[in-house]
This record gives C-alpha cells, structure tokens and sequence, in this order.
C-alpha cells in the first residue's frame, strides 16, 4: 500500500508541473524570459513581467482575477505586450530551470519583494516602469501601463 501511494504521489508530481506550464502559456503568458526578450524585439512591444506569488499571495490571485483573466486585458496584452509569469509559488513546484531564472530575476528587478509586482521593459529590455495592484479592474490597470514610456 504504501508503495502504491508513492507511486501516485511521484505521478501527481509530473501532472502538476506540465498542467502549471500550459496553464500560463496557454492564456497568453510564457515563463521564459530570454524568449520573452525575443519576441519583444521583434515585435516591438512590452514586457510585462508579473512577480507572483500565485498560490498564496491574496493581492496576485486578485489582480489575476479582476486584470489578467479579463477579455479587455487579454484583448489589448495580445497585440500590445508580452507577457511573463515570475512566480514563486509554495504549494507547487516549479521546473529548476524557470524556479533558477525566477530568483536571477527577483534579485535583477524586485528588491524589495513585494508581490504583486509588475516591471514593465521595453522592446530592448530596459525597465521602463513599475506597477502594484491597482483596483478597478482592467481599465484602471491598463490606464497606468498607458503612463509607461514606450521606450
């Protein structure tokens, strides 16, 4: 029995780390950084980069809720931005890969460790703002990342 309750506990593990990763890539947000980069170049857009605590931290799964699940946000971030989850969960486990680049980043641009935070870089990787939570949903948000410069 208590080899089958292993065996369950290791495939749980391997369903949880991929389900995490199409979940972000899937609604419209990567979890690489140097791609992000990339695609920014080309495209000419924004990198908006969303330091998280998404499963624990009250103010992320809000602004997660009432911003980045809204139609209006995923509307303007699909032709406007490239979006990056920086997250540092506690009841999921992260590929060392991305949990290695996640810190690298936190030290490069979030001192101060304060979730939510969202960096806001231009096409060339240059910060160009920083933005917390703020309330009234997507119209208020993208309101403050409109104050951004582009470059």
């Amino acid at each position: 029995m208590k080899k089958f309750l292993t065996r369950i506990a290791i495939l749980a593990i391997f369903l949880v780390i991929p389900a995490h990763l199409l979940k972000a890539e899937g609604e419209g947000w990567t979890t690489d950084y140097q791609k992000a980069l990339q695609s920014a170049k080309a495209e000419k857009k924004l990198v908006v980069l969303n330091f998280t605590g998404s499963d624990w931290c009250e103010w992320c799964i809000r602004l997660q809720k009432e911003v980045f699940s809204q139609p209006k946000f995923k509307e303007y971030a699909a032709k406007n931005l490239v979006l990056v989850e920086v997250d540092f969960p506690i009841g999921k486990t992260l590929p060392a890969q991305v949990s290695k680049q996640n810190e690298g980043l936190l030290a490069k641009f979030d001192g101060d460790q304060i979730f939510p935070t969202i960096i806001v870089l231009n096409s060339d990787g240059k910060k160009v703002g920083e933005l917390n939570y703020v309330p009234g949903g997507p119209d208020a948000f993208l309101a403050e990342l409109k104050k951004l410069p582009k470059s």
